[in-house]
C-alpha cells in the first residue's frame, strides 16, 4: 500500500531582514519539498534591526500567495520547533566556506539531538553576495535596499 506523505522543510533563521538570498533558498527548496516553514528566531543575545512583527510581516507578505509557504515565530531549541512542525528537514543556506563549517557543526547537533537532516543549499551565485549584516548596514546608513529585497516585500524592512 502506497501512502502520501507531504514533506515538510524548516527555514530558522532571524531573517534580520529577509532578503532575496533567503528568498531564493526557499524558492529552491519548493523544487524538492512540499511545504517550508519560515521560523523567525528570537534571540534575546542578538540585537535585531527590525522588530519581530515588522519582520514577519514582510515575509507573510513576499508569500502571501503561496500556500506552501508557513511563516512562524519561536524562541528556543531549532530541533524542537522542527518537530512541532512535523520537518522532515532543516534547510539552510550559505554563501561561504565559513558559513559551511558553521552550519556543518550545528547539524551535526541537530542530528543527533532529534535526527532530523540538515539540508544545506549553496547560495545562488546571482545572490551570493547579499547578506542580512550588509543590509542592516545599509539601512544604518540611509541608503536604498530593495535591490536586496524582494519585491513583494513593499520595504517592510525600511
Amino acid at each position: 500500500m502506497m501512502t502520501c506523505h507531504n514533506k515538510t522543510a524548516l527555514f530558522p533563521g532571524s531573517f534580520d531582514p529577509f532578503t532575496l538570498g533567503h528568498f531564493s533558498i526557499v524558492e529552491r527548496t519548493l523544487q524538492f519539498i512540499d511545504r517550508v516553514v519560515i521560523a523567525v528566531g528570537v534571540n534575546d543575545l542578538k540585537q535585531c534591526c527590525f522588530p519581530l512583527e515588522v519582520r514577519m510581516d514582510a515575509i507573510r507578505r513576499i508569500f502571501k500567495d503561496n500556500m506552501s509557504v508557513e511563516v512562524i515565530t519561536y524562541d528556543g531549541l531549532t530541533v524542537d520547533v522542527a518537530k512541532e512542525v512535523g520537518a522532515d528537514i532543516i534547510v539552510r543556506g550559505v554563501r561561504t566556506v565559513a558559513d559551511f563549517e558553521y552550519e556543518k557543526g550545528i547539524a551535526e547537533i541537530n542530528k543527533r539531538l532529534s535526527g532530523i537532516e540538515t539540508v544545506i543549499l549553496f547560495a545562488d551565485p546571482d545572490v551570493s553576495h547579499i547578506s542580512s549584516s550588509v543590509v542592516r548596514e545599509l539601512v544604518r546608513f540611509g541608503k536604498d535596499i530593495s535591490t536586496f529585497m524582494p519585491q513583494q516585500a513593499d520595504g517592510g524592512c525600511a
